[in-house]
């Protein structure tokens, strides 16, 4: 008489029901979803039109898939599957391929002529590698081509287009040797032994460029091939045998035998996995692969699991009680099986035979693995010996029987046992509560290296209890209360004198990482004598949820307390959460309150002339104006706003307006604390011309030689000379003119009074007219 004690959870688990564990273990490959969870892709391998396509008919491409089970060398392996090889240049070819199960990090062979499998140049063979299988289209998988060991015996060196060969083991650059092989099509004269005979030959690709996909037998271009490796009963290896299923003419497919049983007499180093590569070169294919089967080649030599007879499982009424049966308490004969999955009947009349279709047997019957009972449900586990009882209410101190069978990794059924389970009353739950605190509550915050109390009480007399953590039971905490130092959800399971347990509400120790904050340093008051707010320079400053300290200078400032700061100095801001006592690491802070007002001042006056009003003169639209910064202390940066839509950022800019107007003029100045400080000036610029005429001139002197008027601003300029009798006698349209020399024809006039006209326009279009009298001196 077996007895289990019930594991009680509080939880529902999810099942996926669809995942194969083990063989036999088939792939049609048609979607997503229909994918086993042992299935393993790499390289450009993808789902497409219910294949598994391993390369596109694109150039230097690869590919590959293996089965993530390992399978024991004792039982051997069978494989079945189809193959399309197609729409390319015919090049290069696939693999089947077995490597050691106990490797951890798989990594394929070179591609290229290497399929995956062999080295190829530089490229280590695949880890693990035991047997590599290539179906040649192109013809290099069976030379020595790429640094790859042996080939056909008649000429190792040469292209063997349409053959399949095997290699053996290797490791990095060095083995996978050629063991074997077949050619399937033209082989080159002196093959004889080599090669098919005439009658049975085919070409392994269904077609060149353009062609499609062959999936219907009857049809030219079909290909399935059927790989057997069994146990050598004479030996060590395996007996390796391959048929395929080749149609050549319509409607005629047929079964030719590749390799009738020769001998692999390589042992293997422990347990095996199978996969499929394929690859691309400088010539192309489409490889695919789909309806994939492997299972034991052994089949006779496996044994049926043995179950055992359970009684007085106890549960308790109302709850999910989970149990597990172990592979040590069942009888698996067969080497390195596991309890793959339980399935569940209410008689042993309904226990089926097992299924004969070959896959059926992969996975546990879906409508087995739930049984519906009067008295509850039974539900088995994802995988292995796990499974749950839920009783329903109302069938305390009665039992139910229910019939189970267990399914091994290799497919094997168990004929069928019983298990009855004792339906006990669920006690109340129990309650968690922090020591100390009498407060329901559901999470206990905690600083690091701090810990918590917690005491489980019920209203019952308990034999036991259980804590658990996220699920997990902390072994060795059997006591109505614990230390908790770590984070995570706590719950306990009191168990009461009828062995059922009174399960108790989930508490949450959470140790919350320090509020994350930055703060703008340095903090600056430009206004001396003004306090400064440190909570203005804080991101996401919230009093409310936490606590800041800033301490500095021999002072310490406290949440809004720090809105006014009045001090500058070095500082150090810390902040918690504000149910907690511990503070974060301190942050540097500065805090910097100007001690001198920032004042900004300047002059201007027009370049080089000393031109700074009116009173000097006035200011033209052509004028170069220099300004230059006067402010006292502590300027670094300057920007300046010339009122016309310009700026300059030099210290002392220079400045074309360019037009007559009222220009306000701002210079903002900013130290190296970011403190600014502005000052507004006006330039008023209120004519557009200027033009002065001397009252005489002197043509003998050595100065002031010539008559001509001093101007600004003009664009054109006409200057006519009289007599006193209104005679012209000189006249000049040169802007630039010298003026007039005092003579006529040549000759120097007496002294005495001319007049003169002046005619000019200003550079915003105003007229300039100007007349009088001067005087000609000598």
């Amino acid at each position: 008489m077996k007895f289990l004690l019930p594991v009680v959870l509080f939880f529902f688990l999810s099942f996926t029901t669809s995942a194969q564990v083990g063989f036999p273990y088939c792939e049609t490959f048609s979607d997503q979803q229909s994918i086993g969870s042992k299935t393993v892709f790499g390289g450009s391998a993808r789902l497409i039109d219910g294949v598994l396509r391993l390369t596109d008919a694109q150039r230097e491409q690869n590919g590959y898939v293996y089965i993530d089970i390992p399978f024991s060398p004792a039982y051997g392996i069978k494989a079945s599957f189809e193959y399309f090889m197609y729409g390319g240049t015919g090049a290069d070819g696939l693999t089947v391929f077995l490597f050691d199960a106990a490797v951890q990090n798989f990594r394929p062979g070179g591609f290229g002529g290497s399929f995956g499998y062999a080295q190829r140049g530089t490229v280590s063979g695949m880890t693990g590698g035991y047997l590599g299988i290539g179906f040649d289209s192109f013809g290099n998988y069976s030379n020595t081509g790429e640094g790859k060991i042996g080939g056909f015996s008649n000429s190792p060196t040469s292209r063997y287009p349409n053959s399949i060969s095997i290699r053996k083991s290797g490791s990095g650059l060095n083995g996978y040797e050629f063991v074997d092989g077949k050619m399937t099509l033209d082989p080159p004269s002196g093959s004889l032994g080599l090669s098919l005979d005439v009658q049975y030959q085919f070409p392994l690709s269904s077609g060149g460029e353009g062609t499609t996909r062959v999936t219907d037998p009857a049809k030219i271009g079909y290909r399935q091939v059927f790989l057997e490796l069994e146990p050598n009963p004479a030996g060590v290896g395996y007996l390796l045998k391959m048929e395929m299923v080749v149609t050549t003419v319509q409607n005629e497919p047929r079964t030719i035998t590749i390799f009738p049983g020769i001998p692999f007499p390589y042992q293997p180093s422990g347990n095996l996995k199978i996969g499929f590569a394929a690859s691309t070169g400088g010539e192309t294919n489409i490889h695919e692969i789909r309806n994939l089967v492997v299972e034991v080649s052994n089949d006779e030599g496996l044994q049926n699991p043995v179950g055992v007879d359970f009684s007085d499982f106890a549960s308790c009424e109302g709850q999910e009680n989970t149990y597990f049966i172990t592979d040590e308490e069942v009888v698996l004969p067969n080497e390195d099986s596991e309890i793959r999955c339980l399935q569940f009947y209410a008689s042993l009349e309904d226990i089926e035979e097992e299924s004969s279709d070959i896959c059926a047997q992969g996975k546990c019957r879906e409508e087995n693995r739930v049984l519906e009972l009067p008295q509850g449900t039974f539900t088995a586990g994802s995988e292995g010996g796990d499974f749950t009882f839920f009783p329903k209410t109302g069938f305390t101190d009665q039992s139910v029987t229910v019939y189970y069978t267990i399914t091994d990794s290799y497919g094997k059924t168990s004929s069928g046992n019983s298990m009855t389970l004792k339906i006990q009353e669920s006690p109340e739950p129990v309650s968690i509560f922090e020591k100390g605190n009498p407060e329901a509550i559901e999470e206990v915050r905690l600083c690091g290296g701090e810990s918590v109390v917690l005491n489980s009480e019920g209203g019952e007399i308990y034999e036991r209890y259980e804590w658990y953590k996220n699920d997990e039971l902390i072994v060795g905490e059997i006591l109505e209360e614990i230390t908790i130092s770590t984070a995570g959800e706590y719950l306990v399971k009191a168990y009461n004198r009828k062995n059922c347990p009174a399960i108790s509400n989930i508490i949450k120790v959470s140790f919350p990482e320090f509020p994350g904050f930055q703060v703008t340093s340095p903090v600056v008051g430009c206004t001396p004598g003004q306090a400064v707010d440190v909570t203005e320079s804080i991101s996401n400053y919230d009093p409310l949820m936490y606590d800041y300290k800033l301490t500095g200078v021999g002072q310490t400032y406290l949440d809004d307390e720090m809105k006014e700061i009045s001090i500058s100095g070095a500082y150090e801001l810390q902040v918690k959460h504000a149910d907690l006592a511990c503070y974060s690491l301190p942050e540097p802070v500065q805090i910097v309150i100007l001690e001198e007002e920032l004042i900004a001042n300047f002059d201007f006056e027009i370049s080089g002339t000393g031109v700074k009003g009116e009173e000097d003169g006035g200011f033209f639209p052509d004028d170069i104006f220099q300004f230059r910064d006067l402010s006292p202390n502590g300027a670094q940066s300057w920007k300046w706003d010339f009122g016309d839509g310009t700026i300059s950022t030099d210290k002392n800019p220079t400045h074309i307006f360019g037009k007559k107007g009222e220009f306000d003029v701002t210079l903002t100045v900013t130290n190296r604390w970011g403190c600014e400080a502005s000052v507004v000036k006006k330039v008023s610029i209120v004519r557009s011309y200027r033009v002065m005429f001397p009252t005489g001139f002197t043509p003998l002197a050595s100065e002031n030689q010539f008559f001509s008027p001093k101007y600004k601003g003009l664009v054109s300029a006409e200057l006519l000379i009289f007599n006193n009798w209104g005679d012209l006698i000189f006249r000049t349209y040169e802007l630039n003119s010298s003026g007039w020399d005092g003579k006529l024809d040549g000759k120097l006039l007496d002294a005495g009074f001319f007049v003169y006209r002046f005619n000019g326009v200003a550079t915003d279009g105003e007229k300039v007219e100007r007349a009088g009298k001067f005087k000609l001196i000598r």
